[in-house]
């Protein structure tokens, strides 16, 4: 997914790309042989949120896309020249948990709530100018002195300060973005993944226990947090918990 986002950023003839890395930061390292991108580490990954991650590259912030790594795009969104700020939304009917989206009748976003329904939510790329950029900047440097900004994310810095940061709805239809959480979201796209996961680690549990790949469904994030990993999933009707640092890794809960 991040090669065909830097692919698509190649296209639209953008090519001063920097991708900040934590996780796994050694498996990324190709990419600056493959498609000349710059590579920024942010050793704070596992402990503090995205603001961590923006705060090291304030000095790249120009007229710049800011882009998810878990975002897909079946077409091109960054074709064409912006000419003002925008956040990428889509529309959900019903309940939502998700950073929705109010505007005025110019289409500029006046507030932002956490959850909310029949909303415009925040979701996929955004898009800043120079301006912006500028304002950004200085807002966040003084921001990040407190201890709860790090494990905010960038919306919230600009929740806070949105009369100070211009920035309009960008609409998207259903379809045009899709972004992948979790294994169960990426196998309702992709139905490779039902049968191959493409992870070690599932390999390794099925080879254990005599399972199909295809067994395993209904992952959830429990623990991420430096070299611990714990996650939840169910196999018929039984619920599991993987901990990669227990001695007994597979348990049932």
């Amino acid at each position: 997914m991040i090669e065909r986002q830097i692919r698509q950023l190649l296209e639209a003839g953008i090519t001063d790309i920097t991708i900040v890395v934590g996780y796994k930061a050694e498996m990324f390292r190709y990419l600056e042989q493959k498609y000349g991108v710059s590579i920024v580490l942010n050793e704070d990954y596992s402990r503090y949120n995205n603001t961590s991650s923006v705060i090291r590259v304030l000095d790249r912030l120009d007229n710049t896309y800011l882009c998810s790594s878990d975002n897909y795009f079946p077409r091109n969104v960054f074709l064409g020249n912006p000419a003002d700020s925008y956040y990428s939304a889509l529309y959900v009917e019903g309940t939502t948990g998700e950073y929705c989206i109010h505007t005025n009748d110019k289409g500029y976003i006046t507030k932002v709530t956490i959850g909310g329904s029949d909303s415009w939510y925040m979701v996929g790329h955004v898009y800043l100018t120079k301006a912006f950029s500028e304002r950004f900047v200085q807002i966040l440097k003084k921001e990040y002195n407190h201890p709860e900004t790090r494990q905010e994310y960038w919306e919230d810095v600009y929740i806070r300060h949105i009369a100070e940061l211009p920035m309009r709805i960008n609409k998207y239809a259903s379809g045009d973005i899709f972004e992948f959480d979790t294994l169960d979201e990426l196998r309702k796209f992709d139905d490779s993944y039902v049968s191959d996961t493409r992870s070690a680690i599932i390999k390794d549990i099925c080879s254990e226990h005599g399972w199909a790949e295809n067994d395993l469904k209904e992952f959830r994030k429990v623990k991420f947090e430096g070299n611990a990993l714990q996650f939840r999933f169910i196999v018929g009707n039984t619920h599991y918990l993987y901990d990669n640092l227990s001695d007994k890794k597979l348990r049932i809960i």
